[in-house]
């Protein structure tokens, strides 16, 4: 079952994560993404989804969305992943699965830890040496942000202001142009962790509010990521005792 299934509640901001089957390189294609990009533009009109950032690299995807209804959620992300991957199949003339597990949702507190996952996001693939700034890089919510892509932008620019808190789309454009220079320079564009394997991330009264609407049988606990980084995660169970 997804992670955002476990949830209850009414929604929220979602870092969404979802990876290519053993890890394949099945998007390491330009038409492939365009594709998959194409398919995110199509039901984005027919969910009450809004997307606040995205990446798409050569094996996962990463996907900043904003919705009133968890349940949209799933519903989005099925019709998602299922097109994409039978469009695939069909086209290579393959049978085996696209999509390796169900994708991971973290819910994230809007705001200052928006802000940075949204930096985290960006920054992927210069994480792994692809290209030296997301600028660099087509399938990346940094062009609709900076208004250099004009035609079939994906990124709601007025709920992604709203969420960070922002006076202005020039205000969050500007501040992204600075706050990611600062991070190339200093080489911190490492892995973190808590956005992409927590149940939720925030200040430590967030996940505390969230805690109780974690529908899992499974014990969860709350642990300080980075300074006043919180983060609410499943407890590890030994195999045979879940």
């Amino acid at each position: 079952m997804a992670r955002a299934n476990r949830l209850g509640g009414q929604g929220g901001v979602f870092h969404v994560t979802h990876r290519c089957h053993n890890r394949a390189f099945l998007l390491k294609f330009a038409r492939d993404r365009d594709a998959y990009r194409t398919k995110l533009h199509q039901k984005l009109r027919l969910f009450n989804i809004s997307l606040l950032d995205y990446c798409l690299t050569s094996n996962h995807v990463h996907l900043l969305v904003d919705t009133a209804d968890r349940l949209e959620l799933g519903g989005f992300m099925r019709e998602v992943a299922s097109e994409s991957a039978c469009a695939y199949n069909r086209r290579k003339g393959r049978m085996n699965a696209f999509w390796g597990d169900n994708y991971h949702a973290t819910l994230v507190e809007p705001g200052d830890y928006l802000w940075r996952c949204l930096c985290y996001i960006e920054l992927n693939m210069v994480r792994c040496g692809v290209v030296t700034h997301p600028q660099h890089w087509q399938w990346v919510g940094y062009h609709d942000i900076l208004g250099t892509r004009q035609r079939n932008r994906l990124v709601d620019l007025e709920r992604l202001c709203w969420r960070l808190g922002a006076g202005s789309l020039d205000e969050v454009g500007r501040n992204l142009i600075a706050s990611l220079a600062d991070r190339i320079e200093r080489g911190d564009a490492k892995r973190e962790p808590c956005w992409t394997e927590s149940l939720a991330v925030g200040s430590m009264g967030f996940v505390q509010r969230m805690q109780p609407l974690i529908l899992s049988r499974v014990e969860t606990g709350i642990v300080e990521a980075a300074e006043d980084v919180w983060t609410l995660q499943e407890a590890v169970v030994a195999y045979g005792q879940k």
